[in-house]
């Protein structure tokens, strides 16, 4: 499998595991993923995550889907910047979602945030993802 965007891999690994109802999903382990995977625990969007070892001795992330109602948290999960268009902004564009009912995930010289926290710090960067 060519994985050309591995953060990209993973957000669609969770929208399908929360297609089928499955309370776990799996994506091998980076730090950017797991950086990501923070933002995400923190703003409530996971249960959380733990990294396994596989058989084959690979680390993988398992991460914890949260669900309210039988209804996934996570109703939008969406790639921004792409390894073909990468999508930066500074502090005062870092865009809102859905009017801040949903999360931006930005990943600045001071580390992966939510667009909250990037503003807050007053520092931009790469628009990783969307979180609705």
């Amino acid at each position: 499998m060519n994985m050309n965007d591995p953060l990209g891999d993973m957000l669609t690994r969770i929208r399908n595991a929360q297609l089928r109802g499955k309370s776990t999903v799996r994506t091998p382990a980076s730090k950017l993923r797991a950086w990501v995977l923070d933002v995400l625990k923190a703003e409530g969007y996971i249960r959380g995550y733990e990294e396994v070892t596989t058989e084959e001795g690979h680390n993988e992330l398992e991460i914890g889907l949260k669900y309210h109602d039988g209804t996934p948290v996570i109703r939008e999960l969406s790639r921004v910047s792409k390894p073909g268009r990468r999508v930066y902004a500074g502090s005062k564009e870092i865009p809102q979602v859905r009017q801040g009912l949903g999360v931006s995930i930005v990943s600045t010289p001071k580390g992966v945030m939510s667009d909250a926290a990037a503003r807050n710090a007053n520092v931009g960067g790469e628009v990783l993802c969307t979180v609705f």
